[in-house]
């Protein structure tokens, strides 16, 4: 099969690219391995959210300023950054996903431990606010659902407390999901989300109202709407004043939707998305990258003339170690990483860890090195490039769609 470009990787990074390039007429194939690190986002992307020294920062854009060279960021250009980011929200409305939040600014969102943390854009539902204590009411309902897995009401009561906002705690239930407590496996939020819909839903909304007694605002577990966000819309409608959902612990259901609102639009709009298969083999002439074999496909070689190697890092495999090196296992591709095994961690766990900065080398153009030479038409974007420690500096949605825009640029 021939395309214009192929992406190793389904996540935002690659997902990004792959949109780009489809609306720019190319023919586009998705290989993905099936979950990215989106299943677990909590519904808020990070452009830059702290400093060296791990300070929250209002200005994002301005915070990048004191990144170091090797930055992703900063290999792409801070003007690049700039007219990009904006950019990816209406990508993510495109495909159904509302999120509010600007470059220009931070925000603050609330995260499932009730810890209040900086963030870029946010799902149009969830409670966000330009300062972390600056809540605009006095008394509110934290109201759980029966037995639910994912969620921890009292971390978020204190953690709300502090803030000036007391919040009474209540748990609600309705038939549909009384049904899933029968496994108490089925009480995850992304199984609950199957079930909250309709009927359910309508009860459901019925059982947060009288719970909610005379609170000015009701939070409530991000649960319902996993395909799209119309459920969600249909609740708060049908409970009728101030409410907004809390990301649960992994996997989120805003992150799951996200993920799967993404390859719908991705897919609608003629882009081939291949999920559950791996890229197996490369296939090289010299420098440059004729196909790829995958595992699903066999030896039936996927051709392109471009391709973006958006794999992500450590967790999904793209780099992984052995005993003496870091490395790239499927195409030999070139790993940036530094000393001996005992220098590529901090025993602290709350220390930075060196590890995180570690990822695919490649040329000023994003293109990937392999043995020391450029291969001609392999980019990598996203967690696969070195240089960002996404972690401490709060910046890896930001790198994932970024990187992928500015390389879907260069290869229109």
């Amino acid at each position: 099969m021939k395309f214009d470009t192929i992406i190793m990787g389904g996540g935002l990074s690659g997902l990004s690219a792959g949109i780009s390039l489809v609306k720019a007429g190319q023919r586009v194939a998705v290989v993905s391995a099936g979950q990215s690190s989106l299943h677990f986002n909590s519904g808020s992307f990070e452009l830059m959210g702290y400093d060296a020294d791990h300070k929250p920062v209002d200005n994002p854009l301005e915070a990048m300023k004191g990144l170091g060279e090797e930055h992703p960021y900063r290999r792409m250009g801070l003007d690049n950054v700039a007219r990009l980011a904006p950019e990816v929200a209406p990508m993510l409305a495109d495909a159904g996903i509302r999120m509010r939040g600007t470059s220009a600014r931070n925000h603050w969102r609330l995260t499932p431990m009730g810890v209040m943390k900086t963030a870029w854009l946010t799902v149009e539902d969830h409670i966000t606010l330009d300062r972390p204590d600056a809540f605009p009411w006095r008394k509110g309902a934290l109201i759980n659902i029966t037995g639910l897995l994912d969620f921890f009401p009292r971390f978020l009561e204190v953690g709300l407390r502090k803030r000036g906002l007391e919040c009474r705690l209540a748990e609600v239930t309705c038939e549909e999901i009384a049904r899933q407590r029968v496994s108490a496996t089925e009480m995850r939020a992304t199984n609950i989300a199957r079930v909250l819909n309709d009927k359910a839903l309508e009860s459901m909304a019925a059982e947060i109202r009288d719970a909610a007694a005379d609170a000015e605002v009701i939070f409530f577990p991000s649960t319902v709407g996993l395909d799209s966000m119309d459920n969600a819309d249909r609740l708060r409608e049908l409970v009728g004043r101030p409410f907004y959902f809390i990301p649960t612990m992994s996997a989120s259901v805003s992150g799951v939707r996200c993920q799967m609102m993404l390859q719908k639009y991705f897919r609608r709009i003629g882009g081939y998305y291949m999920l559950g298969d791996v890229v197996s083999k490369g296939n090289f002439d010299g420098d440059r990258l004729l196909s790829i074999e995958t595992r699903n496909f066999g030896a039936d070689r996927l051709t392109a003339d471009n391709f973006i190697f958006a794999a992500g890092s450590f967790y999904s495999h793209g780099i992984t170690t052995t005993p003496t090196a870091i490395v790239e296992p499927v195409l030999g591709l070139d790993v940036d990483y530094c000393g001996s095994r005992q220098e590529w961690y901090n025993e602290d766990i709350f220390s930075k860890q060196p590890y995180m900065k570690f990822g695919i080398a490649t040329d000023t153009d994003f293109r990937a090195l392999r043995g020391g030479k450029t291969a001609d038409n392999i980019y990598v974007s996203g967690s696969s490039l070195s240089g960002a420690d996404s972690v401490n500096e709060g910046s890896g949605a930001g790198v994932a769609s970024l990187t992928a825009l500015h390389i879907a640029e260069k290869l229109k």
